[in-house]
């Protein structure tokens, strides 16, 4: 769900800090606030080797990508108290960055990371302490690039980058296993996940339309932030998604342990967005348009927003 973690970061703090400065820069610290929180994400880069030796299927290969996952996934990364620490190094090499004498806050900010990472290391091993340290140089390296691209005061942004590290944690709460939110402390928050409803395919289904809220609150913020109209956006071409609640008699019922041709037969009804209107001239002859990248990204959007409506519709009707 890391689009939906982004797109909350991002709407929120473009929200928040419109109230005290000019638009453009509202913008910027939300697109860090959304940077960052995709960061702790990161630990999924181990998932991949689960496929070493997998079964040439579909379904064999996405259960082999998934189950290697959770072998870091939602740790280490997704910790409250981590996750501060890495939002502190993040502010002090941004600081570093744009000082006049960046010695002393970068060596700083490598010692509190590199610390963070022996410290892990020590605790779960190899494996933690790899992933850790792929965790500060990711948010590292967007601290840097924003110094070097941007002209943000260090507190604006040493704020965007904690909400985005620590709003993360909380939206995987209705997902797989509950993160370690307090690692590396010994207390359990949550034991399971927060059930949306009793039963499985809905449960996800209302789990995808928070992620779909998140990423559109985020559409209306960007919207307005940029001065323009939504309808505008927006193909009526989108409307034979509605013909996507037929695939409830097509694919068996989606759970998070079965969601795979659920989830990617739905984001795939966005090819709408893309696909070229036909315009027929005045002497009968077809000319084919392309629409524009915007429309066809918020067309896009809006199509699987549909389908995954009318899914809905006829799961509960049917």
């Amino acid at each position: 769900m890391f689009v939906g973690h982004a797109a909350l970061a991002f709407a929120v703090v473009t929200r928040l800090s419109r109230r005290r400065t000019e638009r453009r820069e509202a913008l910027l610290l939300g697109l860090v606030a959304a940077a960052f929180a995709t960061i702790p994400d990161v630990d999924m880069l181990y998932a991949p080797v689960g496929l070493l030796g997998a079964r040439l299927d579909a379904f064999a290969l996405a259960s082999a990508f998934w189950s290697t996952s959770t072998v870091v996934h939602r740790g280490v990364t997704h910790s409250l108290v981590v996750a501060a620490v890495v939002a502190g190094v993040s502010a002090l090499w941004y600081a570093g960055t744009r000082s006049a004498r960046p010695r002393p806050r970068s060596v700083a900010a490598l010692g509190l990371g590199g610390g963070l990472v022996v410290g892990v290391g020590f605790d779960t091993g190899v494996l933690g302490g790899a992933v850790t340290a792929l965790f500060v140089a990711s948010a590292v390296l967007v601290a840097r690039e924003t110094a070097r691209r941007t002209a943000l005061p260090l507190g604006p942004f040493a704020g965007a980058a904690a909400f985005g590290l620590l709003s993360h944690p909380f939206g995987d709460l209705f997902t797989g296993t509950p993160p370690a939110l307090l690692y590396p402390l010994d207390v359990v928050l949550l034991a399971e996940r927060v059930a949306l409803a009793g039963d499985p395919t809905l449960h996800l289904l209302a789990a995808g339309a928070l992620e779909l809220l998140a990423v559109w609150f985020a559409v209306t913020v960007l919207v307005d932030g940029a001065g323009l109209r939504l309808d505008d956006l927006v193909s009526p071409r989108v409307a034979v998604a509605v013909g996507y609640a037929l695939s409830v008699f097509l694919i068996p019922p989606p759970t998070l342990d079965l969601s795979y041709p659920f989830v990617f037969s739905v984001v795939a009804v966005g090819a709408v967005g893309v696909m070229p209107r036909v315009h027929l001239r005045a002497d009968r002859q077809r000319r084919l348009s392309v629409p524009d990248r915007t429309t066809a990204l918020f067309t896009a959007l809006a199509a699987v927003t549909v389908a995954w409506a009318a899914y809905a519709v006829a799961y509960l009707v049917v």
